[in-house]
């Protein structure tokens, strides 16, 4: 029963980030989130000043290229040698890729250009839904899931699921402060990314339940 309520809840889980990317994608195509965008830029943008846009370039930092792939080889590192996982990391590696695939063929499919406000840095392509927002949610996610269970403490997985929360969301505050994103991207990049995680679950613990029926 404890598993079939596990299977349920990804299920229903991938069906709420779908349809809610859906709505936000469906916004996005008719132009009806312009005025909330602009808005929200502004606002955060307000707050601009030398010591935080060293921080938020920061947090942009880490969610791409080659701080995230050492980022993922430390934790497959960690969950191989030390937790002793194996089938997880297929799992692990399947989310991370998926997601990078998936966010390249949506950045193609909606063709959206990036705000022209005020960009302090300038970066190339499409803008929706962010890349940067997908690959912290995708491997930050992941990985709250594994160690999940190897924290038996409330506090310690309140602490992770909070950390790994907050390292997300800086990530996507970061591209809306820095101008290169906007909101609807990062909200968008968040339900696509949740939306796959929460499938790559479902499809994982139903293989893994096969593989223990038949040993």
């Amino acid at each position: 029963m404890k598993f079939t309520l596990k299977l349920s809840a990804a299920l229903l889980l991938s069906i709420l980030f779908a349809a809610g990317f859906g709505l936000v994608a469906l916004l996005v195509g008719f132009h009806r989130l312009n005025v909330f965008d602009r808005s929200i830029i502004r606002f955060v943008q307000g707050f601009e000043s030398p010591a935080l846009s060293h921080v938020m370039k920061f947090f942009t930092a880490i969610g791409v290229g080659f701080p995230v792939t050492a980022i993922a080889v430390v934790i497959v590192l960690f969950l191989f040698f030390v937790l002793k996982h194996r089938r997880e990391l297929i799992l692990f590696v399947f989310v991370l890729g998926g997601s990078q695939l998936l966010n390249v063929v949506l950045k193609l499919a909606f063709h959206r250009e990036r705000p022209d406000i005020h960009r302090i840095i300038q970066v190339a392509g499409y803008s929706f839904p962010s890349g940067h927002s997908m690959g912290a949610f995708s491997l930050y996610g992941v990985s709250a899931y594994l160690l999940w269970k190897h924290i038996p403490a409330r506090w310690g997985r309140a602490i992770l699921i909070a950390a790994g929360a907050a390292l997300v969301s800086a990530i996507g505050v970061s591209r809306i402060y820095l101008g290169v994103h906007y909101p609807s991207d990062v909200i968008g990049g968040y339900l696509a990314s949740g939306f796959w995680l929460a499938s790559s679950i479902r499809v994982y613990r139903k293989y893994d339940k096969r593989r223990a029926n038949r040993s």
